[in-house]
């Protein structure tokens, strides 16, 4: 009996089940999609993600079923569900009120942030837990995890958010990953622009400043990224946040 119980487990550990173990969780449905319907250059295709919507939702219903189990996974593979599951529920959204020209075009014309904005909106439930992508970014995944990496990793759907990676993020790779995401994001003429002695940043790096600067000033942490000279005498702007749609029609 415990030989047929270890074959069992083993074999199912091997086809990847979402939640056959509470230390690993299954992203290959969700890497499939991102690869099929996102571009190298994070550029969605959302009517594509339209006719892969029944994947979509299995691979969303399995998140919902299996939340990370602080005890028993490691902080990387806790910090890759809720990156993944971020990006998953925005890329519903958006679905779900396809075609829209932006993601700000989803819920009231009058948006106050953290109260009724598309961030806002309660159509998450995991674990038997309502909750919005607010909770997920700022309430679990900043608050949980010291990592400002993750500002390059979730996506907002938007033009001058850091790119939708074409790839799942999983435990074994995240810390390359999110490596590779800043070293983008940063180097992006379309969300950072340097010129001589002037730096204009993404606004993610003066709305989420107190991020960046736990170790240091922000000039020293875009330096350690930044493929331009960035020095003390560096005069930082702050480029207006574009927030059109991602969408592979947009490129």
């Amino acid at each position: 009996m415990m030989k047929i119980f270890t074959f069992i487990l083993i074999t199912g550990l091997a086809l990847g089940h979402p939640g056959v173990t509470q230390t690993q969780f299954d992203h290959s449905l969700f890497d499939k999609l991102l690869k099929t319907h996102v571009d190298a250059d994070g550029w969605v295709d959302y009517d594509g993600f339209l006719k892969d919507k029944a994947t979509l939702t299995k691979y969303l219903e399995a998140l919902k079923a299996n939340p990370p189990k602080e005890d028993s996974w490691s902080d990387d593979e806790q910090l890759a569900y809720w990156i993944n599951a971020y990006n998953a529920f925005t890329i519903d959204l958006v679905l779900q009120h396809y075609p829209v020209k932006s993601i700000k075009d989803i819920g009231s014309k009058i948006q106050i942030p953290f109260v009724n904005s598309p961030w806002d909106i309660k159509f998450i439930e995991i674990n038997g837990k309502k909750m919005d992508l607010n909770n997920i970014e700022h309430g679990i995944i900043r608050k949980k995890f010291d990592e400002p990496r993750i500002h390059f990793a979730v996506n907002c759907a938007s033009y001058s958010c850091p790119l939708l990676r074409n790839e799942a993020f999983i435990a074994s790779k995240l810390d390359s990953q999110l490596e590779e995401q800043t070293k983008k994001f940063i180097n992006d003429p379309k969300r950072n622009r340097f010129s001589g002695k002037k730096a204009q940043l993404s606004k993610i790096f003066s709305w989420y400043g107190g991020d960046f600067t736990k170790n240091g000033s922000l000039k020293e942490y875009i330096a350690k990224y930044a493929d331009a000279e960035v020095t003390k005498s560096t005069k930082i702007s702050y480029l207006n946040y574009q927030w059109q749609l991602n969408s592979i029609q947009n490129k």
